[in-house]
């Protein structure tokens, strides 16, 4: 099996990719979901065909050529070798395709999402191939590599599409933004390239349907147009009469057909959001007691670690947006995960949070970093390389004795191990690249248990007194004995959430809603 490389300049390692040994013909049929724009729902919608459709018998994969969120996950990666010590190697692709591959009940796989851009400024990004980090580069240069990565993405669709019945492919943003056309690799260059039939997804919740519907296929040259083989309706509220002449205006502008209507999902809140959009939303916290705080970080990474506890009806968790203070009776601030440490902690003392924070604790109140959260609770973030920007230094909020130095390759880990600190099973992932010493790692916060006889490992920090702890464990309050533990030691109610149980319940809730709302069966025949 030999290796394929291009290199696409700029500081960026090389592309390099192994290509299918095999030459077995393509299994599975393949349907795309475009949209008009960016959160119209493509990624819950086709969480939802993965489930209704492999609840009906099919092998279904999900896909998505390229992704943009600094929502990731950690999955196993059965191209490389294993890791030095053994461990099977480890990549990342969006949690939106982690979710997809849960809906479709298999584990899920760096060829599900071969390119990932994690956002760490305005107009540059970290590069993910194949769950791997290419590098950092400003939209510019990623705009001239594009074509350099078809080969690869191509690969893993013809991956999982040899091994499936059904591959339901999703855009990303608009398939119409026809500036972009000849470097496209996600929408309707990539249906071309790989034969997809494409359904464009309009959002009656955001307005303006009919002329997102209408104005995409006026942008579209003829090819593409005809590549389209219909259109859905999402997120409907009300009476559908009154939009349906609305439909037959549409039709008969495009001469597309009309596939249906998906009615407001009313438990889409308790599956995870792909990107920060959510966080713009008004706050629906139904809990009550524990006062959360989230500050909104500008590069906030994986904030969905925060779902469990805001689904804890003994917890008032709330994201404070900027330009808004820490309420003065929050009980504890939860400092997220972040794609640019530094960064954040400038954000943090530019909306005087930093100041909001370090009273918090002077009055007893409680604070929790979560990775670049756990390095911000130190006394300083070295960054000499300038990996997440430009080099130099950043004081910490001295909170923790520990220092962190961004560097390396990224930490890629998964968790499943009792603390016998809490006596409680702890899972979730390590996704990092700093590292992190100091005097205050003498008190973990957890010490892990593999329990295979060998020592348990330390992780995390505690303060003196106990009341400020951070860890670079992502999905730690996924845990329920650990997150009811750890809601006790902090003086709250702890309830008897399933939280397994319940993102379970509302994927098959969502797989319902899709089967009452659409004729699976015709978009099954669209399918090719």
């Amino acid at each position: 099996m030999s290796d394929s490389a291009t290199t696409p300049g700029d500081g960026l390692a090389p592309i390099i990719y192994t290509p299918r040994s095999t030459d077995a013909p393509r299994r599975a049929r393949a349907l795309m979901i475009q949209g008009t724009s960016s959160d119209v729902g493509k990624s819950m919608l086709v969480a939802g065909l993965c489930r209704a459709f492999t609840r009906r018998g099919l092998v279904v994969r999900p896909f998505k050529a390229q992704n943009m969120s600094n929502n990731a996950a950690v999955v196993p990666d059965a191209d490389a070798p294993p890791e030095a010590d053994g461990t099977p190697a480890r990549g990342e692709i969006g949690r939106a395709q982690a979710l997809q591959a849960r809906a479709c009940k298999v584990a899920p796989s760096i060829h599900m999402n071969p390119v990932l851009l994690k956002p760490q400024t305005n107009i540059g990004s970290q590069v993910v191939l194949r769950g791997r980090v290419l590098g950092n580069c400003p939209a510019r240069t990623y705009h001239r590599m594009r074509k350099g990565l078809m080969p690869p993405i191509m690969d893993s669709f013809e991956r999982l599409a040899a091994e499936a019945d059904l591959v339901i492919v999703e855009g990303a943003g608009s398939g119409a933004e026809i500036y972009l056309r000849a470097s496209d690799i996600t929408n309707m260059h990539l249906a071309e390239r790989l034969g997809l039939p494409v359904v464009v997804l309009g959002d009656l919740d955001r307005g303006g349907t009919m002329a997102a519907l209408v104005g995409t296929h006026a942008l579209l040259d003829e090819a593409d147009r005809a590549r389209v083989v219909g259109y859905i309706v999402n997120k409907f509220r009300g009476d559908f009469s009154l939009f349906e002449p609305a439909c037959g205006t549409i039709t008969a502008m495009t001469n597309w057909p009309f596939l249906g209507v998906v009615r407001w999902f009313e438990e889409a809140d308790r599956l995870p959001a792909e990107d920060s959009l959510a966080l713009e939303r008004p706050a629906t916290g139904v809990g009550s007691g524990l006062k959360v705080a989230v500050p909104r970080l500008s590069r906030v990474a994986n904030f969905d670690d925060l779902d469990p506890l805001a689904a804890e009806p003994g917890v008032d968790l709330r994201w404070v947006s900027p330009g808004h203070p820490i309420p003065a009776d929050t009980d504890v601030v939860v400092l997220p995960g972040s794609k640019t440490t530094r960064a954040d902690l400038d954000v943090l003392r530019q909306q005087g949070w930093d100041v909001d924070i370090l009273a918090h604790v002077r009055h007893g109140g409680r604070v929790v970093g979560l990775c670049a959260g756990f390095q911000m609770l130190g006394r300083v973030v070295r960054d000499p390389a300038g990996i997440e920007g430009p080099a130099g230094e950043t004081p910490g909020l001295g909170l923790l004795d520990i220092e962190t130095e961004i560097g390396g390759d990224k930490r890629l880990v998964e968790i499943d191990r009792l603390d016998r600190n809490s006596g409680r099973r702890v899972t979730g992932y390590e996704m990092h690249m700093g590292r992190t010493t100091g005097p205050g790692l003498e008190r973990p916060w957890m010490m892990l248990d593999a329990g295979d006889g060998s020592a348990p490992r330390a992780e995390g920090a505690v303060s003196a007194d106990g009341r400020v702890t951070g860890s670079y464990i992502h999905g730690l309050f996924g845990s329920d004995g650990f997150r009811s533990a750890w809601l006790e030691r902090v003086g709250a109610q702890a309830s008897a959430l399933d939280f397994e149980a319940r993102t379970e319940a509302a994927l098959e809730a969502l797989a319902d809603h899709v089967e009452a709302n659409l004729d699976l069966d015709a978009l099954l025949a669209l399918a090719r």
